[in-house]
């Protein structure tokens, strides 16, 4: 493996690019364009909406084949069914113990800082609450856990990629990968290499789209300002300010995780994926990066099977933002309207969130809809369930510190998954992250050769 990744000293180094062609510089300016479109024109912001929409559905279109196609070729060069299953059971056990440590750190936060308190607001005001709340989240409602397992399996082939379920797609990409290996005993077949050259052309279509990265990044910030923004900072000064400061800290948990877990620099990494980072940011979505950020960590070292399988899972099952924000929130709820919970209802709080947390992707108004549950669990007389509405004009502004926790907690995870499983190829993933040139991966799977 070593001499794969030896780079010849005799090459001449590549001429640099201008300034103005890097991603990460376009995206910056995108960003801080938009932001001041939408803040000197509210109104033109809001109209630009249909530029992040588009971007965000280009993307759309080609993450259901993607990740088959990945976790397809991992799954098959794997061969095997137990390690398939370890990486699932290790990376749900993962899931759980970070998510929960966020739930646990958002209610240390919320006590301390007492976003909440101040509000003084009235819950007889807030009639009108649970219209609100209902028209936000279009009268839907979180699945049960039974009916949450159940949706993972599709009704048909067909359906789970025509209605970009994610995790559906991943069901019958583990059990076509795995058909596949059984099938391949003899020979690798010809439809390994198709799925293969597919693959290979999907993310030529990704790297496209991306160009248009900054304007779609620029429509969806002019409009999340213009339509939401800097007018409701004031009232919500202190919720803001608690929510990313927290986030901030949680980012130096998730850098002692990536350092004692997996071995490398979380700086490094954010360095490593900021182009990815700041769109997510700018359009407020991570599928729109799911594509671009397997491949960087298949690139850094990570097997394409781990990486396949730990990312879109994570999508839904390590929602680290979210259950920071929504952890806060309860607590903002409370004390807005002059209740101090006691520590039995917080734990009520947390165990109705480690469940509701895990159904959120894909719903609309997920977040009310999760804070709904929470409180009408809680059971507290004093606490209606309308207070949710007071979030209406916050939440929004929250989507950046929940897009890059999330982001940056499944990136975490996918390392420290495939250095658990001994599927991280620590020296190829040394040099990337140090900016350095390595070969292309000439096998589908950089980990292959190091299998049993």
């Amino acid at each position: 493996m070593s001499a794969t990744l030896e780079r010849t000293d005799e090459s001449a180094p590549a001429a640099r690019s201008p300034w103005y062609s890097s991603l990460f510089v376009q995206l910056l300016v995108a960003v801080v364009a938009g932001i001041t479109v939408g803040a000197l024109w509210p109104d033109l912001g809001a109209d630009l909406k249909p530029l992040g929409d588009g971007f965000i559905k280009l993307i759309k279109m080609v993450i259901a084949p993607i990740v088959f196609c990945t976790v397809v070729l991992g799954i098959a060069h794997i061969g095997n069914l137990k390690s398939v299953g370890r990486i699932g059971i290790k990376a749900l056990i993962y899931f759980e113990a970070v998510t929960t440590f966020a739930l646990i750190f958002g209610l240390v936060v919320g006590n301390l800082v007492r976003p909440g308190a101040g509000f003084s607001i009235d819950p007889e005001t807030l009639a009108t609450g649970a219209e609100a709340v209902a028209q936000k989240t279009g009268d839907g409602e979180l699945p049960h856990t039974v009916e949450f397992l159940l949706n993972i399996i599709p009704a048909s082939l067909v359906s789970a990629f025509a209605e970009n379920q994610l995790l559906q797609v991943l069901f019958i990409a583990v059990l076509f990968g795995l058909a596949l290996a059984k099938f391949g005993e003899n020979g690798p077949p010809v439809v390994l290499e198709l799925i293969d050259h597919v693959s290979r052309i999907l993310f030529i279509v990704i790297g496209w789209i991306m160009r248009l990265s900054p304007l779609g990044a620029f429509g969806a910030m002019a409009y999340i300002i213009g339509q939401y923004g800097l007018r409701s900072l004031g009232s919500y000064a202190k919720l803001i300010a608690c929510c990313y400061g927290a986030a901030a800290l949680f980012l130096l948990v998730l850098a002692v995780i990536t350092r004692v877990f997996a071995g490398v620099s979380f700086w490094k990494l954010l360095r490593y994926i900021k182009d990815e980072l700041f769109v997510a940011l700018g359009t407020a979505s991570t599928e729109v990066v799911l594509p671009r950020i397997m491949t960087k960590l298949i690139d850094a070292g990570a097997s394409r099977a781990t990486t396949g399988l730990v990312v879109p899972t994570g999508y839904s099952f390590n929602l680290d933002g979210a259950t920071l924000y929504l952890a806060i929130c309860v607590l903002f709820l409370s004390q807005a309207v002059g209740v101090d919970l006691t520590l039995g209802e917080q734990i009520t709080a947390l165990l109705v969130l480690m469940l509701t947390s895990k159904g959120m992707a894909g719903v609309p108004g997920s977040s009310f809809l999760a804070l709904s549950a929470t409180i009408s669990a809680i059971g507290h007389g004093s606490i209606p369930v309308a207070a949710v509405a007071i979030l209406l004009g916050a939440d929004r502004i929250m989507d950046s510190m929940r897009v890059s926790v999330n982001l940056l907690g499944n990136c975490v995870a996918t390392l420290v998954v495939a250095n658990w499983e001994g599927q991280l190829d620590r020296e190829r993933l040394a040099l990337v992250l140090d900016g350095k040139e390595v070969p292309p991966l000439d096998e589908p799977d950089p980990m292959a050769s190091r299998r049993d």
